[in-house]
């Protein structure tokens, strides 16, 4: 029988949350981070993504079948790595191209899942 190994859910971010401050941004936390691509390295399999004038830099060399193009928009699920002086490097294990997203909408909906998960916690625990 194969060993189960914990995966954690990637919690869903917008990037501009992902400050030193965040309870977030934390060596191993899993996340799930939307934003358009701005540079992609393919000798070391980075990309960087931006949303609202926030950028974050992905290691994308564990992932396969997915071909990288300027100005598309892309999510990926992975841990945050955190090196010295608060630079991050979020290791994915997941990436899909998701053009056609509106961004926007994307953060309103994060934004009402929130404040439903907030109210049923509340409500349980009355």
């Amino acid at each position: 029988m194969a060993s189960s190994v914990n995966i954690k859910p990637g919690i869903p971010v917008v990037l501009r949350e992902l400050e030193s401050s965040s309870p977030l941004f934390k060596q191993g936390s899993s996340l799930r981070v939307t934003g358009k691509l701005q540079a992609y390295i393919v000798e070391t399999a980075i990309a960087v993504i931006t949303d609202g004038g926030v950028s974050l830099k992905i290691d994308t060399q564990h992932l396969r079948d997915i071909s990288f193009r300027i100005s598309s928009i892309y999510q990926f699920i992975g841990e945050l790595l955190v090196h010295p002086e608060n630079d991050a490097v979020l290791q994915a294990r997941v990436g899909r191209n998701v053009d056609g997203m509106d961004l926007n909408l994307y953060h309103q909906s994060l934004q009402l899942r929130r404040q439903f998960e907030s109210e049923l916690v509340n409500s349980r625990a009355n």
